[in-house]
C-alpha cells in the first residue's frame, strides 16, 4: 500500500501546473499562448525571464520533492524511483490539465539529481555531446532521453534503475517526437 502512496504522491505532485497558475495571475492562458507547452520555457518566452526562472525552480523542485516523498512513504529507496518517474509523467499528463502538460524536461533533472547526482550530469553531458553533433536543441533532448536507461541501469545490478530510466524517459520522448523537424 505504501508503495501505491508514492507512485500516487509522485504524480500529483508532478502534475501541479506552475507554469498555467502563473500565466494565469497574468491574465495569459499557456495552453494557447506561445508554444502552448505548460513548462518553463513557454512560460519565459509568455509571461517573461522573472516567471519563467520561477516555474522552472519549482518544476524542478516538484522532481526533488517527488523522489523524497517516494521514498518516505514506501520506506524504501525504490519508492522514491517510482514517485520521481510518476513525478515525470504527471508533468507531462497532468491531471488538472485534462492531461495536457510539459515535457517533463525540468521535473526530470529535479528527478535525475535526487535519485543521483551522477545521473543529471550524464543526462546534460548526453545533451551536450548530441547538441555538438546535431546542432539541433530537440534531438538533442530525444537522444539525451534515450540514454537515462543506460545511465540509471549503471548505478546498480537492480533492475529498478532500468525500469526507472525508462519510465523518465518515455514520457519525455513522446512529448518531444513532433518536434524532430522542427526548427530551432
Amino acid at each position: 500500500m505504501e508503495w501505491m502512496y508514492a507512485g500516487l504522491a509522485g504524480y500529483l505532485l508532478g502534475s501541479l501546473p506552475f507554469a498555467y497558475w502563473f500565466g494565469i495571475l497574468q491574465n495569459k492562458n499557456l495552453l494557447v499562448e506561445g508554444s502552448g507547452n505548460i513548462g518553463a520555457r513557454n512560460a519565459w518566452r509568455v509571461l517573461g525571464a522573472v516567471p519563467g526562472l520561477m516555474v522552472l525552480a519549482l518544476d524542478i523542485g516538484k522532481g526533488l520533492m517527488a523522489v523524497a516523498l517516494g521514498e518516505f512513504l514506501a520506506r524504501h529507496p525504490g519508492g522514491g524511483l517510482l514517485g520521481g518517474c510518476l513525478a515525470v509523467w504527471g508533468h507531462c499528463y497532468s491531471v488538472w490539465l485534462l492531461g495536457r502538460g510539459g515535457k517533463g524536461i525540468a521535473p526530470s533533472l529535479g528527478v535525475l539529481f535526487a535519485v543521483h547526482p551522477a545521473l543529471l550530469g550524464a543526462a546534460l553531458g548526453s545533451f551536450g555531446l548530441a547538441y555538438l553533433l546535431t546542432r539541433h536543441p530537440y534531438r538533442s533532448v530525444l537522444l539525451s532521453a534515450l540514454a537515462f536507461p543506460l545511465a540509471s541501469s549503471s548505478l546498480g545490478a537492480s533492475l529498478a534503475y532500468l525500469w526507472f530510466g525508462f519510465g523518465v524517459a518515455v514520457p519525455v520522448i513522446l512529448k518531444h517526437l513532433a518536434d524532430w523537424n522542427r526548427q530551432p
